[in-house]
């Protein structure tokens, strides 16, 4: 008996990075709902890390916190851009 593949996005196939349509990620929610496996509200996965719940400063605000002399040696020497703020829970961080 010969199972068959499953589909490849086009972009995949040609070896790009793609993330999932809404579509697509709305499919696959809906179908892990169905199997019983129920995402966690954020709240609790945030009091489940030891983060707090308060908003998130903006991306400019916490850029003007890095000194100027470390923003040009990290853009002559990785061309670094900041694109987005986000929680990391404490235990991805080394101590």
């Amino acid at each position: 008996m010969e199972e068959e593949a499953p589909a490849v996005p086009a972009a995949a196939a040609a070896g790009e990075n793609s993330w999932p349509s809404e579509a697509d990620e709305s499919a696959f929610l809906a179908e892990q709902r169905g199997q019983g496996a129920a995402a966690p509200p954020p709240a609790a996965v945030a009091a489940e890390n030891g983060i707090d719940a308060q908003p998130l400063p903006s991306l400019e605000e916490l850029v003007q916190r890095i000194p100027a002399e470390t923003r040009a040696a990290l853009d002559d020497l990785f061309r670094a851009k900041f694109t987005g703020v986000r929680r990391v829970p404490k235990t991805a961080l080394k101590s």
